[in-house]
């Protein structure tokens, strides 16, 4: 295997500067461990709106060492931007890593080695050390990943990562339904755009962004349902003010109401 850090990533200037930062870390830290490195998400898709993350995973071929893990994790703490602001203007980073044979063999649910994100801060920044874990949630980045990531370095993300099937995906959208939902109070925006997308992926097999998500849920929506869901999509397009904390009872509604347009569709399914 040729030396991770002896390769270059193509067309840089078309690449976050976090995610730069974030390669340059992996490739300090995990050496000739690491296989690939990607860039996914609304950076690759869409393009990135005022609050997206930086969305960065990455391929090793064994497990990361306690010194690797911290001082990663030290170094990521210094670089990513803070949510929802960073005085500095830099964007937040998300950062997994998996295991080359857990991708091989695609247990379910998908397992990560290692994963950083802003919601993680305050642990991190209180000595909290992450192990590795599973989650449907990683099941659907990977089957997400897998369609539309760039390589930084290493091969095509569909060399090392298996086509997830529409069914393992369905089943993981099941699983995260009421993770989800018990986060909707403070976090009413992404919630029902997440919800948008996972009826969409239910019903269609695709993998779409949040606003083209919500569009096509509109069709379908309407009274307050369809209200909140333009707020938080004009919102997220940052083309209007999100007031949905002030609307609970009509979030509460549509975001049941969509529950249970996804409950059916998966039942259906079956």
């Amino acid at each position: 295997m040729a030396n991770a850090h002896m390769d270059a990533p193509t067309g840089t200037e078309k690449h976050p500067t976090e995610a730069l930062q974030a390669l340059s870390l992996l490739q300090q830290w995990l050496g000739d461990a690491l296989i690939a490195v990607y860039l996914h998400g609304s950076a690759v898709t869409e393009g990135l709106r005022t609050r997206s993350d930086v969305d960065v995973f990455a391929v090793v071929d064994e497990a990361i060492t306690a010194s690797a893990r911290a001082g990663l994790t030290g170094d990521l703490l210094a670089i990513s931007g803070h949510y929802p602001f960073d005085k500095e203007g830099r964007r937040p980073l998300e950062v997994v890593i998996f295991q080359r044979p857990d991708l091989t063999c695609m247990p379910y649910p998908a397992r990560v080695e290692f994963v950083y994100g802003e919601w993680l801060r305050e642990a991190l920044e209180q000595g909290a050390v992450l192990e590795a874990e599973a989650s449907p949630e990683y099941t659907l980045l990977l089957a997400q990943a897998r369609e539309e990531a760039i390589p930084l370095i290493g091969p095509k993300a569909a060399e090392l990562v298996p086509e997830v099937p529409h069914s393992t995906i369905c089943r993981a959208i099941g699983d995260l339904l009421p993770e989800l939902l018990r986060s909707l109070k403070g976090d009413e925006r992404n919630v029902l755009l997440t919800l948008a997308r996972m009826w969409l992926t239910v019903r269609t097999g695709h993998f779409v962004s949040k606003n083209a998500a919500a569009n096509w849920a509109l069709a379908q929506l309407s009274g307050d349902a369809a209200a909140v869901v333009a707020i938080a999509r004009d919102a997220y397009l940052g083309n209007g003010d999100d007031d949905l904390h002030l609307r609970r009872t009509q979030v509460w509604h549509a975001a049941q109401g969509i529950k249970e347009r996804i409950l059916t569709a998966l039942r259906e399914l079956k």
